[in-house]
């Protein structure tokens, strides 16, 4: 029997795409699509609105009475509403929403008390080798090497720096013995904006429909290393976030990472 599926925010362009790659896998009934009340989309069978096929889930502010596992790619607005849901009815979580407050993270913390749930910044497979080797190069090559973090999304994007950067700057800094966050440089301008030792700069893009890239250079006097991940499309998020929700489905109480479901804990 497939795992029952909710996807919240399934009218967003990663929602859709998480419907229609769901059931283009066969591996999920998907029981609910998830938005706020009075979205244009209400009633919208999910499927069609995804691209695919009819499954009779309408588009609905409703969620389901249970479930196995939900799918969370909205906004910071439908947290609450999304984590009561999840802890109450002991519903897994994937949780892909980015620029939560340091308020929702720690809730997310304590829902996993209750629920097994996973939280990251970036679920595509490549994105996560970088996030389990950017500290080791970074402790590797040692305090000589200055840091910047270039980061580039489309014009839609709401939250800046991404997600993916700050889990980037936050894994080197752990390497580095840098205090984060006080040691990242958002941009630099003015006349005195001379790079500080033991810093990390951080640079974000927003421009037309760029999915998604990250460079993390780190440079010294006579070369440089840059580490590079460029997202094609949104597939590679969903296949992730996919890959997870099968991953977590049974599993005990508990925060997991995407380290855990793709086994990198060997970096």
């Amino acid at each position: 029997m497939n795992p029952e599926l909710i996807v919240n925010g399934a009218s967003g362009r990663m929602g859709r795409r998480i419907i229609a790659l769901a059931i283009e896998s066969g591996k999920f009934d998907i029981v609910g699509a998830s938005e706020r009340a009075g979205h244009p989309d209400s009633g919208t069978d999910a499927g069609v609105l995804a691209g695919s096929k009819a499954i009779n889930v309408p588009v609905s502010d409703v969620l389901p009475s249970t479930a196995d596992v939900m799918i969370d790619f909205s906004l910071p607005e439908a947290f609450d509403k999304t984590l009561n849901y999840c802890a109450e009815n002991k519903v897994a979580l994937v949780l892909g929403t980015t620029g939560l407050s340091e308020s929702q993270l720690n809730r997310v913390k304590q829902a996993s008390e209750l629920i097994p749930l996973i939280q990251a910044t970036n679920m595509s497979v490549g994105m996560n080798v970088l996030f389990s080797i950017v500290g080791k190069v970074a402790s590797l090559l040692g305090p000589d090497y200055d840091i910047e973090i270039v980061e580039q999304h489309h014009r839609f994007k709401k939250d800046a720096p991404s997600g993916s950067a700050l889990t980037l700057a936050k894994n080197v800094a752990a390497a580095r013995n840098l205090p984060y966050p006080s040691c990242l440089v958002n941009g630099r301008s003015g006349k005195e904006a001379l790079r500080q030792a033991d810093t990390i700069g951080m640079h974000a893009v927003r421009a037309g429909d760029i999915t998604g890239e990250h460079d993390v250079i780190f440079s010294t006097l006579g070369e440089t290393v840059t580490l590079s991940h460029s997202a094609h499309n949104r597939d590679n998020f969903v296949r992730g976030a996919l890959r997870a929700a099968l991953w977590l489905v049974g599993k005990n109480p508990g925060m997991y990472s995407m380290t855990n479901v793709l086994g990198l804990g060997c970096f």
